[in-house]
């Protein structure tokens, strides 16, 4: 990679007026503010449908998108809906953070009536597009509409055994019951990935790349493990034998239960691995790289029995390694792989990284232990590395600053030369920046200093996550400069303007 910067802000956390961020005017403004700051790179969250919890990384499919992400404004340009229609709705109290709620009760209705409209006029556009991406989008309708016929449960509670089985009779029975339902939901997709392509293609123009994220297992709950359970561990009625999760460490006496089925590896390598090889094709379709979640999963996995409460009972099993990694670079030799190696990587996972050549990460706030040097320190960075701030997961950095014991801050504060006049967070991001990194990210919550609140994902816990969001006003001609010129002074400018 070229060395760059960019800025890692979820497509939800956009400015809107409707409760959510979409792939409306704020996402073209947050571009130009990129490209005016001087940034090469957008990273965003995963952008498919939600489900429980409001996690981008539990979806109901692989490669959908998520139609809280349409923009309702373009929708009213576009003569299928009225202003008055998405005006008379109280989207949420407090711009700061979405309602996810309010969405659940009120986007898919106002969506129905936009496609009552677009539907009939734009079907030739639709039939073309669904033929399109008819490797997935058939199933995944069918399945949202099943989902919907059956109140929202989890497939695996659905009462009828033979659509759970996808016996043919049962498909092609509920094809038809369910056909208009099913044609909603394919044309939710067809407006999802009109929008995103304007949105991508304007990124380019400004000479943005878009980084993305892809979590490595399935939800089970997901049109992916209903539509081809011969990809994962599943018994003859399609219940795990086995999940995902990790194994108990310093941070969890009882491990992570994570519940996603794990992949039948033996099976797929008899196709050649075309499952993920379809999966990140979706993935290239909308990213110009991909950070790969879980990345040591590929090496080895901790496999849990289905069933148990804890993940003590789990363990170590080989992945497909570096098989694998080669067949997806020769797929696709022009998407950049960045591989999420966080933690302490046993020998394994560090073999397979440097093997796959992509490029892994180190993370600022794991970086100033008093204890130990860690390897984190933006002097001890491979160049081939992205180093961030702190991720999704992490606190902003002036929460994470209140976290820290007396040793550990006075480390960073040795380290960096971090004093008042600068403050802690822009010290912070200085030193993010200088580091010998080839690739520099930051949360947006960190350049605008902010702390608790703005905090996007708790780990471990289900409620209450995703939900910050950027306000029009923090975004300065101030801010700008300074980020411009800090990128500039570190040599990660994209472009020089004409001042320059």
């Amino acid at each position: 990679m070229k060395r760059s910067s960019g800025i890692l802000l979820p497509l939800s956390s956009l400015p809107s007026e409707y409760g959510i961020g979409t792939l409306g005017k704020a996402a073209f403004s947050f571009i130009d503010f990129l490209a005016d700051a001087g940034q090469t790179w957008w990273q965003i969250l995963p952008v498919g449908p939600t489900s429980i919890g409001d996690s981008p990384y539990q979806s109901p499919s692989a490669y959908a998108g998520n139609p809280y992400l349409i923009d309702l404004d373009l929708l009213v340009e576009d003569g299928l809906l009225k202003k008055q229609e998405i005006t008379a709705v109280k989207w949420c109290e407090d711009p700061r953070f979405v309602d996810y709620g309010t969405l659940y009760k009120e986007r898919l209705p106002l969506l129905r009536k936009a496609a009552a409209k677009g539907l009939p006029r734009d079907r030739e556009k639709v039939d073309a597009f669904a033929q399109e991406n008819a490797a997935w989008i058939h199933d995944y309708a069918l399945f949202m509409a099943l989902k919907q016929h059956f109140h929202m449960i989890s497939w695996q509670e659905w009462p009828e055994e033979d659509i759970r089985l996808r016996k043919p009779e049962a498909l092609a029975h509920y094809r038809e019951l369910l056909r208009e339902d099913i044609s909603f939901f394919i044309y939710l997709q067809y407006l999802f990935f009109a929008q995103w392509e304007r949105v991508r293609d304007y990124a380019h123009e400004k000479g943005i790349k878009i980084l993305g994220d892809m979590a490595l297992y399935v939800a089970l709950d997901s049109a992916d493990v209903w539509a081809s359970p011969e990809n994962f561990l599943l018994d003859e009625k399609n219940v795990p034998t086995e999940v995902a999760g990790v194994p108990p460490d310093y941070f969890s006496k009882t491990g992570q239960l994570w519940g996603n089925p794990l992949y039948n590896y033996d099976y797929m390598r008899q196709d050649g691995f075309g499952f993920f090889i379809r999966r990140i094709g979706g993935m290239a379709r909308l990213y110009d790289a991909v950070r790969i979640d879980h990345f040591r999963g590929l090496a080895s996995f901790w496999a849990i029995p289905y069933g148990d409460t804890t993940a003590t009972r789990g363990h170590w099993v080989a992945g497909p390694g570096m098989q694998l990694v080669q067949i997806l670079k020769d797929w696709f030799p022009d998407l950049t792989f960045i591989a999420e190696d966080l933690g302490s990587p046993s020998e394994d996972v560090t073999k397979l990284l440097a093997d796959s050549g992509f490029p892994g990460m180190r993370v600022l706030e794991f970086a100033f232990s008093a204890k130990e040097d860690s390897s984190y320190l933006p002097h001890a960075h491979d160049p081939h590395c992205v180093c961030y701030t702190g991720t999704h997961d992490n606190a902003p950095l002036a929460a994470w600053k209140k976290e820290l014991s007396k040793a550990d801050l006075k480390k960073a504060e040795t380290y960096l030369g971090l004093n008042d006049g600068e403050g802690f967070v822009r010290g912070i991001l200085r030193g993010g920046m200088s580091s010998v990194a080839e690739l520099f990210i930051a949360q947006m919550q960190d350049y605008l200093e902010l702390s608790e609140d703005a905090r996007m994902n708790t780990p471990g816990t289900l409620f209450g996550n995703w939900r910050w969001r950027l306000l029009k006003k923090d975004i300065t001609p101030a801010l700008t400069k300074r980020i411009r010129e800090m990128t500039k002074l570190y040599g990660r400018l994209s472009a020089p303007s004409d001042s320059e």
